[in-house]
Order: structure tokens, then sequence, then C-alpha cells
């Protein structure tokens, strides 16, 4: 199977934070499935953590590219396509990253693991 991790999703993984439920984690624990990681949720943790809304997060920003090797997560550009989707979509969520997520959830077929119950208005796939 394939996911799409959103990127507090992404986050709570890689720390083995406990508020990632348990469907979810046995989701990207399964080495069967296969797991991308949009390159709007890099750009998302790095810009978080220049405000300093995610402090913590300066060596998952420095080690980006080696984390989710080293996971074996795989990454997902944003492509025109994902672009004019999430430009698109109807106002249930105004959050640019989400609707980015949202739009790549769509387009790429992939269910995604996130907590954000906004994210069914979109009628994309959740997993939580």
């Amino acid at each position: 199977m394939r996911y799409l991790l959103d990127t507090h999703a992404l986050l709570w993984w890689l720390v083995d934070d406990e508020q990632l439920s348990a469907p979810s984690r046995a989701a990207i624990g399964d080495p069967d499935n296969d797991l991308f990681v949009s390159s709007a949720s890099a750009w998302e943790i790095s810009t978080k953590h220049r405000l300093g809304k995610l402090p913590e997060a300066g060596e998952i920003v420095r080690d980006f590219g080696d984390l989710l090797r080293q996971a074996q997560m795989i990454p997902l550009p944003v492509s025109i396509e994902h672009a004019l989707e999430a430009g698109a979509l109807p106002d249930h969520h105004r959050d640019p990253f989400d609707r980015m997520l949202i739009a790549q959830s769509a387009l790429e077929d992939m269910p995604i693991i996130t907590r954000d119950p906004a994210f069914a208005a979109y009628g994309v796939d959740l997993v939580w």
C-alpha cells in the first residue's frame, strides 16, 4: 500500500512521539508499505522552524534527506498538476501546506496519514 504522510505524522514518527496513533504507527512501520513525504512538508518544517514554531526541528531540517532515506521514505515533489489542484480546492481548509498534501493525496491516489479531520471534507482517504 502507498501512503502520504502529513507533516505532523512524519515529525511524530521521526521523534517517536506518543501522539502518533496506533493505526498510523502500524501503517508507517509496515515494511510492505511505500511511504511518501511531500516536499511541501520539508517547506513547512523549515518555515515553522525559522519562525520559532518548531524550535526543536533544527536537526530534522538540517538532515531531512538523510532522515527520509534512513526511514525508507520516498520524497514526493510538488508538480504543476499538484499546484493547480491545490489552488483550485474549495476553502474547507485554508492552510497552504495542507492544501498541497490534500491535492497530492487525491491526484496520486494515496491515503494520507493525518489526524486533521478537515481533510475528510475533500474526499481523500485518511488513516489515523
